[in-house]
């Protein structure tokens, strides 16, 4: 489908798919760390999770992190937040809450998968005046396109922590994604 294809409806989707072009990347980079992460990197499932110097908790809670806050930005926050099951809301308390255990790399896909359809289907939806809706998250305001922006730039951060534990510990991690495959207007 073409990127002004939508101008029959009075939409013009160039930069809608432009956005999603790079966003579905940046998604697709993380996805492709996840699947690259050893076991032994990844978790060690014998043990609760803690936090240890300089705030890290390990490779497994860097993506939920990042997952959690996607998923959280990409709501509407007049509508009550809940993330699926089996993930609550402790990433949201101040005190740093952790999960009893580190979530699974399966468990974190079916995250992904998620968070990916929900920003891919946010994205395809957003008319020009919905990209101007200001959104309030907390003490923290901005348009619904600057939140899209600061969520993509989010999932880069992180995604290159875990490109560099990657390259410290297997001395390889996954190659750039110039843009996603996925098709904004496609199926999975």
């Amino acid at each position: 489908m073409s990127a002004t294809s939508g101008k029959d409806l009075g939409v013009d989707t160039t930069w809608n798919t432009a956005l999603w072009g790079e966003f579905g990347a940046a998604i697709d980079m993380l996805e492709g760390a996840m699947h690259a992460c050893p076991e032994d990197v990844w978790s060690d499932p014998s043990k609760r999770p803690e936090w240890v110097r300089n705030d890290v908790v390990g490779f497994w809670y860097l993506v939920y992190h990042t997952l959690f806050f996607l998923d959280y930005y990409l709501s509407d926050p007049a509508e009550p937040f809940a993330p699926p099951k089996p993930f609550n809301l402790d990433e949201l308390d101040p005190e740093g809450l952790l999960p009893e255990k580190p979530y699974t790399k399966d468990e974190l896909q079916r995250y992904l998968n998620y968070c990916r359809e929900k920003c891919r289907a946010t994205i395809r939806a957003m008319t020009h005046e919905m990209a101007r809706e200001r959104r309030r998250f907390g003490s923290n305001d901005g348009m619904l396109l600057e939140w899209l922006l600061e969520s993509m730039r989010h999932v880069q951060h992180h995604t290159a922590q875990l490109h560099l534990i990657l390259r410290q510990k297997t001395e390889s991690a996954p190659r750039w994604v110039r843009r996603t495959k996925r098709e904004l207007n496609g199926e999975e």
